[in-house]
Parts: structure tokens; C-alpha cells; sequence
């Protein structure tokens, strides 16, 4: 694997690959993930895929980020964040001890593929948990109780208990070729469409039902607006138009201030 924290494309095209050596400095990560994003986001409207390839954690896979002060640390989750929303799919595949950024980096993707050896850990310092965004997304995932277990025992989590729990998708000895499927297959679902299930999902843990409905309805407007336009570029025998051509093709994923035009779905938000 390269190691050099360079993203490149895979020589099918279909994915960018971005190799993540933990033992790089925080800043260094901070780096090749914004640039990883840039490269997404300038690529648009191609259905790219991100692959990341979490390498092993050689030496004290615990102790993280190193010495680093709190601007550093604000960068990288920012960054971390900034993939979370990104319009393309994220993949991330680990093998190993996996800690530190990798963990952070393996919780915000959509599809986690694990070599049979990974060993998930949460970061230590000097006896101190490393109270990063992990704990923040393992809630989110999991709900409180079963995060509690882990936060507070701060055990290991082996391949299998990892699939058990759902904070991985896939175990597979050939990460490659998983990889790879995986890839084809993810890369099929449209980025546009995407944006708005990541969002609702991510809304959801947090949100009332009051605040959700808004969102909820704002998405079936768009759907149904979209619906009508295809309907109608077949009914004037267009139907090679883009299909999703009401859709602004963001990448943060929000639901609200549609530049087409204030949504008038009830409950919808300004």
C-alpha cells in the first residue's frame, strides 16, 4: 500500500483511494483528507467512490493524536465531518489494530469492510481516554447503552463482535477483492440521492418528531418535483434529460434552503 497520504485514482476510475497511516502527524491526515474531499467535489458529477484503506497501527495503536494542541484537533474533526457529507459514497477497509484517526475515519464512512484480524481500540493516553468524536458517533450508532460498554470498559472489539454490533459491514480475507465489489456496487447509487439519505439519517437519532417531519416532507417534495420533471421531459420525448435535473447536486447533505426555491411541502423548514 502507498503510504504517502496522496489520494489516487483506482486504475478501473471508479474510486479515489486514499491510503491513512495513523502514525502520520495530526496535521498531516488533517491535509490529505481535505484534499481527498477537494478531489471529490471537483469530480462532480461523477459517481466516484472514496476508498479508504486504514493501514494497521505498527507501534502503541492506543496513544493518540500525539502532541497537538486543541486548533489541530478542531481541524481534523472538521475535516472528519466534511467526509461525513461529502455526495459520494466513503469505504473504508481495516486490518489490524485500528485506533487513533483510523477509527475516526472508519466510523464516518458508509460501508466498513474488515479484515478477520481487526482489532478496534479506543484511543488511551497515559491511562486518560482520549474523549474525541468517537465516543460522539459510537452513541450515534449504536445508542447510549451499548457505547457506554465500550466507552467506559474501553475494551477491544475483535472482527466478529465488531460485525455483531454493525460498526462493520463485511469481513472478508481478500480486502481487495471485497473492495472492489463493493465499490462497482456502491457506485451505482446516485450521489444526489445519496446527500439526502445520509442527511435524514443523521438528523434522525437527534431530532423530535416535530423537527424530523419538516425534513422528512421537504425530501418527498423534492421526489415528487423531481417525479413530475422526468414525466414531463418523457411527455415532450426528452427522456434522455437528466433525471435528476431539479436536484442542486449539493454535498453537505442539508434538506433545508432549497436554491430552487422555498419548498411550500408542509412542515418543510425555511
Amino acid at each position: 500500500m502507498r503510504t504517502d497520504g496522496t489520494p489516487r485514482r483506482t486504475a478501473d476510475g471508479l474510486a479515489l483511494t486514499l491510503d491513512v497511516d495513523g502514525t502520520r502527524p495530526l496535521p498531516e491526515l488533517t491535509a490529505a483528507l481535505d484534499t481527498a474531499c477537494d478531489l471529490l467535489e471537483a469530480a462532480r458529477p461523477e459517481r466516484l467512490v472514496l476508498l479508504l484503506r486504514l493501514l494497521p497501527a505498527p507501534h502503541h495503536p492506543r496513544s493518540w493524536p500525539g502532541e497537538v494542541d486543541v486548533r489541530d484537533v478542531g481541524r481534523w474533526e472538521k475535516a472528519v465531518h466534511r467526509l461525513e457529507r461529502q455526495g459520494a459514497l466513503a469505504l473504508a477497509v481495516a486490518t489490524g489494530p485500528c485506533g487513533g484517526p483510523a477509527l475516526d475515519l472508519l466510523l464516518a464512512t458508509d460501508f466498513r469492510i474488515a479484515a478477520p484480524d481487526l482489532r478496534l481500540l479506543l484511543p488511551v493516553n497515559d491511562g486518560h481516554f482520549w474523549p474525541g468524536l468517537a465516543v460522539y458517533r459510537l452513541a450515534r450508532q449504536l445508542g447510549g447503552a451499548r457505547a457506554r460498554q465500550i466507552v467506559l470498559w474501553g475494551d477491544a472489539l475483535g472482527a466478529d463482535r465488531a460485525l455483531e454490533l454493525g460498526l462493520v459491514d463485511q469481513i472478508s480475507a481478500d480486502l481487495t477483492e471485497a473492495a472492489h465489489t463493493a465499490t462497482v456496487l456502491m457506485g451505482r447509487i446516485s450521489d444526489r440521492e445519496l446527500a439526502v439519505r445520509r442527511a435524514l439519517l443523521l438528523e434522525a437519532p437527534s431530532s423530535e418528531y416535530s423537527e424530523a417531519v419538516g425534513a422528512h416532507l421537504a425530501a418527498c417534495d423534492r421526489e415528487l418535483r423531481r417525479l413530475a420533471a422526468t414525466a414531463a421531459r418523457t411527455a415532450d420525448g426528452d427522456p434522455d434529460g437528466d433525471p435528476d435535473g431539479r436536484f442542486d447536486g449539493r454535498t453537505d447533505g442539508r434538506l433545508e434552503g432549497d436554491p430552487d426555491g422555498p419548498s411550500d411541502a408542509p412542515g418543510a423548514r425555511p
